[in-house]
């Protein structure tokens, strides 16, 4: 079995899923203006989608007081940039194929992306940064894992069992079979799905936020994938907690007694998310 290469990935990203064309928008946008009254007029025709996004904005972790049952009402309550975070969240969990790759839990990679996005948005509060961006950027910081089952399904099986023998990180595993790793994957899909270059970045350096130029938004996705995977929300047995960045770590200035609160904060938002997202 002969490694795939990096340009036959680029060139079969256009046979993955694709997602709805308001999502694509909302993503290729996130940190611009969109006209509210046309985008709740485009997410009409997409009825799961929509009921989906209205059950995340009455959960507990929003504390919406009154009850949304519109997607305009959810702007107006929550307001736009916090609907449109929850409408890419819901669309994003049910785009890619499940069980196309033996050995790998679709369930348990959601669950973890979850986690990292509830607890993203999380630190994202703590250190004044835009909560929703946060939560969007943990939800899709392994997005390139997503593509490589979809694309190589049979190779990733053997990244899998590489990762086992080796006791090695998945990068490195990926890396040996593959002669390319879920990091470049993710930011080809970024690319191709038009993502907002902040966000496109967040995914280039999460795993080493203390380069130049990685950006804040990478430490945050870092430092809430190295807690989500310390508190083993996903469930997976054969995942190994990353190393921590020390200069992410520090660079979020948190106390102990506020990573505690955060701990906390994160296993209650995840499992109401995960109860709704991966319904």
């Amino acid at each position: 079995m002969s490694a795939p290469a990096a340009i036959d990935l680029a060139a079969g990203l256009d046979d993955l899923p694709s997602l709805p064309a308001v999502v694509m928008e909302l993503l290729g946008s996130i940190e611009e203006d969109i006209d509210i009254s046309v985008l709740a007029r485009k997410l009409a025709n997409d009825q799961a989608l929509t009921a989906k996004t209205l059950r995340l904005a009455n959960s507990s972790a929003f504390g919406l007081q009154v009850k949304a049952t519109t997607i305009q009402q959810a702007m107006t309550f929550l307001g736009f940039q916090t609907t449109r975070k929850l409408i890419a969240a819901a669309a994003m969990t049910g785009c890619f194929p499940s069980g196309r790759c033996p050995g790998f839990s679709d369930k348990a990679f959601w669950r973890h992306s979850i986690a990292s996005a509830a607890c993203a948005r999380i630190l994202a509060r703590r250190v004044r940064f835009n909560q929703d961006v946060a939560f969007t950027a943990g939800l899709l910081h392994d997005i390139g894992r997503l593509v490589l089952v979809t694309r190589y399904p049979e190779h990733y099986q053997v990244v899998l069992a590489e990762r086992k023998r080796s006791d090695c990180g998945l990068l490195a595993a990926e890396r040996a079979v593959l002669g390319l790793d879920h990091v470049a994957a993710g930011v080809a899909l970024a690319e191709q799905w038009n993502f907002s270059d902040t966000m496109r970045q967040a995914i280039a350096f999460h795993h080493e936020p203390e380069q130049a130029g990685a950006g804040f938004l990478a430490t945050i996705v870092h430092v809430a994938d190295a807690v989500a995977h310390a508190l083993d929300l996903a469930g997976d047995p054969d995942q190994l907690a990353p190393v921590v960045s020390s200069v992410a770590w520090t660079a979020l200035g948190l106390a102990e007694e506020a990573w505690l609160q955060v701990f906390r904060e994160t296993e209650l938002q995840f499992e109401e998310m995960t109860a709704i997202l991966l319904a």
